[in-house]
């Protein structure tokens, strides 16, 4: 199991955890009392500070609760902590709900942290390779540049009118 320090800044709040053994996240607290009206943003702080090991990296995502019941959401979502970040963990909280506003109170749980081992990269430029054709004969993929929907919404890459999706071939590449 993998130690990851922490400075509680605000001792009043609880240290991060997860709500059940496995979970992958754990939750963090709000550290004051904010009112959203809708579409409104506010950067909040945890009260903890991480000293995470070399090779990892903490990423708060938003709580799934939250956001299907009240519209609460994070705008930068997922926000990245570098090992090296010595600063208070924030939270940029969106108020998406298009009519409510939502209320915020100190120590409600508004976040999860994932820590995660993060591999050390180094990106190489490929000699001749300057376009996506080229890039395609050079390493070709049966996906290829398809994204962005490509591979459709419904049960074995087909659109949930059951056709393929538009723009690629059976492949999931573009035609």
């Amino acid at each position: 199991m993998l130690q990851v320090d922490l400075v509680r800044l605000d001792p009043g709040l609880p240290v991060p955890a997860r709500a059940r053994p496995g979970d992958a996240g754990a939750d963090l607290a709000a550290a004051r009392d904010v009112t959203l009206g809708p579409g409104e943003r506010a950067l909040v702080g945890t009260g903890v500070a991480l000293v995470l090991p070399e090779g990892y990296a903490a990423f708060v995502v938003p709580r799934s609760g939250l956001a299907a019941r009240e519209g609460l959401g994070l705008l930068n979502a997922p926000g990245t902590v570098d090992a090296g970040y010595r600063g208070e963990v924030m939270v940029c909280l969106v108020n998406h709900d298009p009519a409510r506003p939502i209320m915020v109170r100190r120590g409600d749980r508004v976040a999860q942290l994932v820590v995660q081992r993060v591999e050390e990269t180094v990106f190489r430029v490929l000699d001749g390779v300057d376009d996506l054709e080229a890039l395609a004969a050079h390493a070709p993929s049966a996906r290829g540049a398809g994204g962005f929907g490509s591979t459709g919404t419904g049960p074995s890459g087909t659109s949930s009118s059951g056709t393929a999706p538009r723009g690629t071939g059976s492949e999931g590449g573009p035609r």
